[in-house]
């Protein structure tokens, strides 16, 4: 089972980009999917979920500018990032939970993590 996460990059204050994360290997179209993100000596926190149905949950400061979304068909979820700001940078991880198909912020409901892309904001 392998997460890709891709759309990473460089972008100045202001600009958008949309990360993708591909399942193979089994499918999570019943599964939680997140995106979290980790910052140089910060902890791992969650940036937004979405449930098997659809339903989403974000984190304070992306609301309005973040949106997640999921193909199920294609076994992929999607973070479109919009308004980008400095203090959104950091490395980007998609997950999947086997344990719950609910929108869920806990990183220990996730069992399956992508490798991490780089997202870099600049001012």
């Amino acid at each position: 089972v392998q997460l890709q996460a891709s759309g990473g990059g460089l972008v100045q204050a202001g600009g958008s980009l949309r990360l993708s994360c591909a399942a193979s290997g089994r499918t999570f179209s019943s599964s939680a999917m997140g995106w979290f993100r980790q910052a140089p000596g910060k902890e791992r926190d969650l940036v937004a979920t979405i449930s098997w149905v659809g339903s989403t949950y974000y984190t304070d400061s992306v609301k309005g500018r973040f949106t997640i979304s999921r193909d199920s068909a294609k076994n992929t979820v999607y973070l479109q990032m919009n308004s980008l700001k400095p203090e959104d940078t950091a490395v980007y991880y998609c997950a999947a939970s086997t344990r719950t198909g609910r929108a869920t912020a806990s990183l220990y409901e996730y069992d399956y993590w992508g490798q991490g892309t780089q997202v870099t904001v600049s001012s």
